[in-house]
């Protein structure tokens, strides 16, 4: 389980979130280490493998976002920023918790 999730999951009760949490991601492909984790200017840094050809890069960091707040990849949707770097997604069935912990790393 990842690690932040577990923290996150010991302070708080169990509880199944239905809420759309609408956040600000920081993608930055390329990287030789990926994960997600840590703020850059106000948005939630996630670093990929894949490079920015072709949406590759867009598509890891998707994923990535859905493996971190541990949902299903179709339950993270693209708003906007399709062809930068900032990107804003929405995550259905987040944990905001989860996000504040992502954000401290």
């Amino acid at each position: 389980m990842n690690r932040c999730r577990q923290v996150c999951k010991d302070l708080s009760p169990p509880r199944r979130h239905t809420e759309v949490v609408r956040i600000t991601v920081w993608v930055r492909p390329g990287s030789a280490h990926p994960g997600v984790g840590g703020e850059y200017d106000g948005a939630l840094v996630v670093r990929v493998s894949e490079r920015a050809v072709d949406g590759r890069a867009t598509a890891a960091a998707l994923a990535a976002v859905a493996a971190a707040f541990g949902v299903r990849r179709h339950a993270v949707t693209l708003v906007a920023g399709a062809a930068s770097r900032r990107k804003i997604v929405d995550v259905a069935g987040a944990d905001p918790a989860v996000l504040e912990c992502l954000r401290s790393r």
